[in-house]
């Protein structure tokens, strides 16, 4: 018999921890030496694993990716927050653990991220990264999606630009 190595789940309760160390890595990862470090820290002490295990009780759609039984990603999906968008739905936060980066899993996760929005009858979306994380850009770019907005979002002292990407129903 196969083993499963690889699966994403709707998130539980009991995922929190895991959630919120892949969290942290992820967010130091993708934003050190972009968001201002003491601000980064504090954003990220905000969300330990009981401000995850709220968000799961409370009904939060959030998937979660495993390997070999592993928390090392997730994903949390909704309506759009940007309502002058067209766009119903949003990709909130697609996050993977730093050594599960590169691999396919973040193109997985974001496929079942979009299957999440579809079942709730939104099929085109945006998903919002950081001008300066050239990574995400070139992934969500990757993906298909097409720049649709640009607007500015504080950090302590510092203004970034955060950039929309739209994604139409396939």
């Amino acid at each position: 018999m196969a083993k499963v190595l690889h699966s994403i789940r709707r998130a539980r309760p009991d995922d929190a921890g895991a959630i919120a160390h892949v969290h942290a890595d992820s967010w130091r990862e993708a934003y050190r030496g972009i968001i201002p470090g003491r601000q980064l820290e504090s954003m990220i002490a905000r969300r330990g694993a009981p401000w995850w295990r709220r968000a799961v009780v409370s009904g939060a759609r959030l998937i979660v990716c495993e390997f070999e039984g592993e928390v090392v990603g997730y994903a949390s999906v909704g309506s759009s927050r940007a309502r002058f968008l067209p766009y119903a739905g949003e990709i909130f936060e697609l996050y993977l653990a730093p050594t599960f980066q590169g691999l396919g899993f973040g193109a997985r996760l974001f496929g079942a991220a979009r299957g999440e929005l579809r079942r709730t009858g939104r099929s085109s979306f945006v998903v919002w990264a950081l001008a300066e994380n050239a990574r995400a850009l070139r992934f969500y770019e990757r993906l298909g999606g097409v720049e649709v907005w640009r607007a500015p979002e504080r950090f302590g002292n510092e203004v970034l630009a955060r950039v929309a990407f739209g994604f139409d129903a396939r």
